[in-house]
């Protein structure tokens, strides 16, 4: 019995980590980026939030001073600077799946540069998950069939042999 036991502790573990049902992990955030004559603008999306690391490429100086605005979807929406150097958006434009071209307009004193990219947002992380949990389920199910069968067939054995002893 605690053969049984074990086997199917095993199976169900390597089923489950052989055929992706383990842990998953968190999607990398969308990256973009985008390079003009001067400077370079990296956004990375997470869900409908974006954070600009804006910097010049003479020395990799972050810029800080700057206004920034970003087209994205046929709509503008200005950046706002936080403490750390960095720009944030937060729209619902973001979390839309699919390419997208994104213009980042930088207004630094009288320096005003236009920077081009393309955004590509994977689809929603709701259905591969679903795949995989019903992908999880059916593996589970086989291994307790397979489980079962095997104790079933074991049980079948013993009760030959005790049959088939003298009295």
């Amino acid at each position: 019995m605690r053969r049984a036991f074990a086997f199917t502790v095993f199976t169900a573990f390597a089923a489950s980590t052989a055929f992706g049902a383990g842990p998953q992990d968190p999607p990398a955030p969308a990256r973009i980026e985008a390079r003009s004559a001067n400077l370079l603008a990296v956004g990375l999306v997470r869900g409908d939030r974006m954070t600009i690391r804006l910097s010049r490429l003479v020395d990799n100086a972050p810029v800080r001073d700057a206004a920034v605005t970003v087209a994205l979807r046929g709509q503008s929406h200005p950046a706002t600077a936080e403490a750390d150097g960095s720009f944030t958006l937060q729209t619902k434009d973001l979390a839309l799946p699919g390419a997208a071209a994104v213009e980042f307009q930088v207004a630094e004193g009288a320096l005003r540069e236009t920077l081009r990219g393309t955004l590509q947002v994977a689809a929603a992380a709701g259905a591969p998950q679903e795949k995989n949990s019903s992908r999880q389920l059916w593996w589970w199910v086989l291994n307790f069939a397979v489980c079962i069968g095997f104790l079933w067939l074991w049980s079948r054995r013993r009760k030959a042999a005790q049959d088939q002893e003298p009295v």
